[in-house]
C-alpha cells in the first residue's frame, strides 16, 4: 500500500489508523484500559506487521462509550456488556424498521382503517 492509498483510507471508520498509545491519549485513558476492554471482547484491535495493536475510529467510539460508564462507577466487565447490549438493541431496531418499511411498501393500503368500509381515495 502506498502513502497515497493510506491517506485515502483515513476517512474509513474501520481503518486501523491509531496505535495503542495514540488511542489511549485520544480517549484520555490508559493503555491498560484498552487492553482490559480487549480482554472483555468489547473490541478486538487489529495487529500491525510487528504485532502492535491498531485501533479504528469505530473502535475508539465504542471504547469511549465504555469509558464513560466506567467513569460513572460501572465495573469494566459490566460496562463492556452494556455497550454490547446497546449495540445489539440498536441493530435489532434498525432491522425491524427495514422490515416495517418493506411490509408497508408491499401493502400500500395497510395504513387505512380496517373498520372503514370504503377504500382510501386518491387526493
Amino acid at each position: 500500500m502506498t502513502a497515497d492509498d493510506s491517506y485515502g483510507r483515513l476517512d474509513d471508520d474501520d481503518y486501523p489508523a491509531y496505535t495503542m498509545g495514540r488511542a489511549a491519549e485520544m480517549l484520555n485513558t490508559t493503555q491498560g484500559f484498552l487492553r482490559a476492554i480487549g480482554e472483555a471482547r468489547l473490541i478486538t484491535p487489529l495487529r500491525s506487521a510487528g504485532g502492535h495493536r491498531r485501533y479504528s475510529r469505530y473502535q475508539l467510539r465504542i471504547a469511549a462509550r465504555a469509558r464513560e460508564l466506567v467513569d460513572q462507577g460501572t465495573p469494566i466487565e459490566a460496562a463492556c456488556r452494556i455497550v454490547i447490549l446497546e449495540d445489539q438493541l440498536e441493530e435489532a431496531r434498525r432491522i425491524n424498521e427495514e422490515y416495517r418499511r418493506a411490509a408497508e411498501s408491499s401493502h400500500p393500503d395497510s395504513n387505512r382503517d380496517p373498520e372503514s368500509p370504503n377504500p382510501p381515495t386518491a387526493t
